[in-house]
């Protein structure tokens, strides 16, 4: 049967027919559906991790076992994923292992836009790049086969536009792979220098037996048309070039790391002018370039930001191409946190109180925009606890008694928690606050360590975050609604007045969650509002003006009472209604 997927449906389908047995993943906008859809197969076994690493090395570890194996993270999970990569390349593998890392071209939701084709060059494992669907479910078969000829773990590299575009797929019975036997073998695995440097020797050779493997593979495809034009392409830029371009010929490179060069070299004398076109960096062009093929590329394309047909057909040909536009300007629609959305209370008081917030990943992040202007940084998942730490410390004890940590509940367990050991191990004196939304919220509610649920919805322990903050050495842990605005106040003097390390606990769930119930909504009392518009410093989308009058949109209010407690005249009032 065939039937439309997206790319990210496709990696999971593709892993289901493959025989894959164990799935370990850290939700990462684009990558997060590939764990959501594979949880749906009973035959395979899928979980949250609490971070990229300890993801990678589950997949390893059941790899080690002779399962196929597979682990999934956006591209600046990649980088807390490194480590064991790294080391994973000169292990090889048993059973196949793929790590599959979803670029974000654009940055749709990721802090920045580096290129994943690095890491498995530097890496030296082999990377395939799939351009659709149906590839994205063939190329997990392909790979593989690929990890367990040539000993290795294989990145899977995706992109934003082939996550979440659909194309037909067609679904295949499963290939029951069974488990290989697993033989001690410390000379293989146990990574001491004297082992590492004889693998180092296997890695080499393995390079040697791929780059061989890359002129051959059928990955890689070669459409001969119009020989004026040629241009050699991977991923999501394949099927911009073929809408911009269709009489072109195309070398299209499906296995990304190593790259062919005699099958380059072949297609480059075949026709006229050749072209790369490829997001990002400069990776296949330099790849030409080393061996004296004549190539243009970022003479005509950004290395910045997403391509598209009208770029590439006007950077190739002059022509310009001539878009549909509307008459009026669309109003922009900025980022915002969503009405009832526990964040903004806590965020209206940081803004108050004017103090320094070290900031992480997340929704929180928005604390950052207008009207609360209440962030400072965001640097990576994690990194407020222990940059606040660095920052206070150069500061001084001043700097400590006006600042504060902002992270949240999913960001602390996935790398959160070593910088607050650090803080209480190095005698800091800084104040954390733990934002507890009792789900992983910005990439689409998934469970987490704290939440009592697995990916599968599994009942099991809460992982709880007072006693966690506890064993890291904090003595002063506290709990507070972010909807107490004054109380969240008065703890947060409280706490930044003494001279040791603290942890604020907002707790309040996600207001998007199922089993969050709504309040009937709120509204303007016009009799008793003096147009102070104090109640617009909290940023809720539903609290509007129309004409001179305040108002509040009751197809958005959830009823969460928080513009209550910002109005001094008492004009918003519950209007007993129910949604």
């Amino acid at each position: 049967m065939k039937r439309l997927m997206l790319g990210n449906e496709a990696v999971a389908r593709g892993l289901y027919e493959s025989g894959c047995r164990i799935v370990s993943a850290y939700p990462g906008t684009p990558s997060t559906e590939i764990t959501e859809f594979v949880s749906e197969y009973d035959e395979v076994y899928a979980e949250w991790a609490p971070n990229e690493k300890v993801a990678t090395e589950v997949a390893i570890g059941a790899s080690m076992g002779g399962a196929r194996s597979f682990c999934a993270m956006k591209h600046v999970g990649l980088n807390v994923a490194a480590d064991p990569l790294f080391t994973a390349s000169y292990t090889g593998v048993n059973g196949g292992l793929i790590i599959a890392v979803a670029d974000d071209q654009g940055m749709h939701s990721s802090q920045n836009e580096q290129d994943s084709r690095h890491y498995a060059i530097a890496s030296k494992v082999p990377m395939v790049e799939p351009s659709d669907s149906l590839e994205c479910k063939e190329y997990v078969k392909k790979a593989y086969e690929i990890s367990e000829k040539f000993d290795t773990p294989v990145l899977f590299r995706l992109s934003t536009r082939v996550s979440h575009s659909q194309s037909l797929v067609e679904e295949c019975p499963r290939n029951d792979v069974p488990l290989k036997e697993y033989v001690k073998n410390p000379a293989k695995y146990v990574m001491m220098p004297g082992n590492a440097k004889k693998r180092h020797v296997v890695v080499e050779e393995r390079s040697k037996a791929l780059e061989a493997f890359a002129e051959t593979t059928d990955l890689n495809t070669v459409e001969m048309n119009d020989t004026s034009v040629g241009i050699i392409t991977a991923g999501i830029t394949y099927q911009y070039a073929k809408e911009a371009m269709p009489n072109a010929s195309f070398l299209k490179l499906g296995l990304i790391n190593p790259m062919p060069v005699e099958l380059i070299k072949d297609f480059a004398s075949k026709v006229d002018k050749v072209y790369v076109i490829e997001e990002l960096d400069d990776v296949i062009e330099t790849h030409c370039k080393k061996y004296g093929i004549k190539v243009e590329s970022k003479e005509h394309f950004t290395n910045i930001g997403e391509y598209s047909q009208k770029m590439i057909r006007e950077a190739l040909t002059g022509e310009k191409t001539e878009l549909y536009s509307f008459s009026e300007d669309i109003p922009v629609r900025p980022p915002v946190m969503c009405p009832g959305c526990p964040h903004r209370g806590m965020f209206y008081v940081l803004n108050k109180m004017k103090l320094m917030v070290s900031g992480d990943i997340g929704c929180y992040t928005l604390g950052a925009t207008p009207p609360l202007n209440a962030m400072d940084s965001t640097i990576c998942m994690g990194a407020s606890i222990s940059a606040l730490h660095g920052f206070n410390k150069a500061r001084g004890i001043d700097s400590a008694k006006n600042s504060v940590a902002v992270i949240g509940d999913s960001t602390f367990m996935h790398s959160g928690i070593t910088g607050l050991i650090n803080i209480t191990y190095n005698e800091g004196i800084s104040t954390v606050i733990v934002v507890d939304n009792s789900i992983t919220g910005m990439t689409g509610h998934q469970q987490n360590p704290t939440t009592g649920k697995t990916l599968k919805g599994d009942i099991v322990e809460k992982i709880s975050i007072e006693k966690v903050c506890e064993a890291a050495g904090v003595k002063r842990v506290r709990v507070v609604d972010p909807n107490e605005p004054k109380l969240l106040e008065q703890m947060l003097k409280e706490e930044l007045s003494v001279e040791e390390p603290s942890v604020i606990i907002c707790r309040r769930p996600c207001a998007l969650l199922k089993y969050v119930k709504a309040k009937p909504p709120v509204h303007i009392n016009n009799d008793k509002c003096k147009r102070c518009k104090a109640c617009f410093k909290i940023g809720c989308p539903a609290i509007v003006m129309k004409g001179n009058d305040v108002t509040i949109d009751t197809t958005l209010c959830v009823g969460c009472g928080l513009c209550e407690k910002m109005c001094a005249f008492s004009a918003i009032e519950e209007s007993g209604e129910e949604k």
